[in-house]
């Protein structure tokens, strides 16, 4: 792997095809019940360094793969779990509830903090972490708060 991760990029856009399926299809869109500005920003700084960082890895902030057949291994629990992505998304279409609000948060934060741990890479690490909390914390409150 170079500067470019080819495959970060197709997992990305994987864990992105159920976000633009929703979008095109719910013109109405995703109401938010619960209101957090600062936690919502910096969520959105989390996800978007997330998705720079699975596709662009930066010279010196990341050492690739660290152990025999990590290729292998980032393949293939990153497919696996983007492909539990999209199975949770259709089974849970048009429900509600905390258990999916879960499912759909917890899901592309390990696959962000599996990579980063795997590739070695720092900024992707940070944002990770970054991602994993706001994202958690803003889905399970929207799913009390729609009760």
């Amino acid at each position: 792997m170079t500067w470019f991760n080819y495959f970060g990029l197709i997992i990305v856009v994987v864990i992105m095809l159920p976000n633009i399926v929703y979008a095109v299809t719910c013109k109405e869109g995703f109401q938010n019940a619960y209101r957090n500005q600062p936690a919502e920003i910096i969520e959105q700084i989390g996800r978007y360094g997330c998705m720079a960082f699975m596709i662009f890895n930066i010279p010196y902030t990341w050492f690739g793969y660290w152990f025999a057949n990590a290729e292998t291994v980032y393949l293939a629990v990153n497919f696996t779990l983007a492909a539990a992505y999209c199975l949770i998304w259709i089974v849970f279409w048009k429900r509600q509830g905390i258990c999916k609000a879960v499912l759909l948060s917890v899901i592309p934060s390990l696959i962000f903090l599996f990579s980063a741990a795997v590739i070695a890479s720092i900024p992707l690490g940070v944002f990770a972490v970054i991602f994993t909390v706001c994202h958690i914390l803003i889905s399970v409150k929207n799913a009390s708060a729609s009760k």
